[in-house]
């Protein structure tokens, strides 16, 4: 099985407001985000949470509930970040150790990168899946963004090195064995940390 981590715990300080709540596509920018991700094949998503914990597991089981009609319970799992001021790689590891244990691939999702698709998470697991090759990430005019997929294989080394690169040094210590896959459009570049953030992804989202 194919499972996703989406990172929801970041506390939204340079937003001035939980980027994860403003309003998107309908709903919430962290609901348009995990709608696209249950869309796709995984099998599941955990999302990490920390700050606003309540607010964004009630907005998400809101929003899922109805856009996912005829998904299983229990498409989306809550994992919690004990520490309210750890970074990135922390919030990876907690989702990594509460995947179950037929999982073969974890997608790493951020929850403010709402330029996600669901077509894109497809073209990256059948990329993993056909090219021999144990992680796959995005590309865009020759930069990597996100989400990023790997192989369970690499979960150890994870959840043990890179406490100072994150999931940049589990790329840079496999380099062969990485797959980047060419996206359509430079969203998977861009994720929302300031207003204009914001505003940007709002005019992608009309356009």
């Amino acid at each position: 099985m194919i499972y996703a981590i989406v990172l929801a715990a970041g506390q939204s300080r340079r937003m001035g407001a939980q980027k994860l709540l403003l309003p998107f596509g309908g709903g919430t920018v962290i609901g348009h985000i995990a709608g696209e991700i249950l869309r796709s094949p995984v099998a599941r998503a955990f999302v990490v949470v920390g700050a606003d914990s309540d607010r964004v597991i009630a907005a998400l089981e809101n929003e899922c509930g109805s856009r996912n009609a005829g998904r299983t319970p229990g498409a989306l799992s809550f994992v919690t970040n004990p520490d309210r001021n750890g970074d990135m790689l922390s919030s990876v590891r907690c989702g990594l150790r509460a995947l179950p244990s037929d999982c073969v691939a974890a997608l790493v999702a951020l929850g403010d990168q709402p330029s996600i698709t669901a077509d894109l998470v497809v073209r990256m697991i059948r990329t993993l899946q056909t090219s021999g090759c144990g992680i796959v990430v995005p590309a865009f005019s020759g930069k990597r963004g996100h989400p990023l997929l790997f192989s369970t294989q690499c979960r150890e080394e994870v959840l043990t090195r890179y406490d100072d690169q994150g999931l940049r040094g589990l790329l840079q210590a496999h380099p062969q064995d990485v797959f980047e896959l060419a996206a359509e459009t430079a969203g998977v570049l861009s994720d929302m940390d300031y207003p204009e953030d914001y505003r940007r992804e709002l005019g992608r989202l009309q356009e």
